[in-house]
């Protein structure tokens, strides 16, 4: 399926084959370890710019249950459990 892709502010049309979306899901989740896994042995700045680790060195989250926890409301007056 080709879909027209707008550029340089608007002036410049060109038509292109859809892509595979990879931005939410499963999809954007292996994509984004594909990403993490390439990039292991790169440094990331911490703390205001005063420290670095590795990339590999951050560990990897799962999905936990957010039952019981505050949540913020407002301009953080409010909370309410979840």
């Amino acid at each position: 399926m080709a879909i027209i892709r707008v550029g340089g502010r608007g002036t410049t049309r060109r038509v292109v084959e859809k892509e595979k979306e990879n931005w939410a899901g499963e999809e954007f989740k292996k994509h984004q370890e594909e990403k993490k896994e390439a990039s292991k042995d790169k440094y990331i700045t911490v703390g205001r710019g005063t420290g670095k680790i590795k990339f590999g060195d951050i560990p990897s989250t799962s999905a936990k249950s957010t039952k019981g926890m505050w949540v913020s409301s407002g301009r953080g007056t409010g909370r309410r459990r979840l």
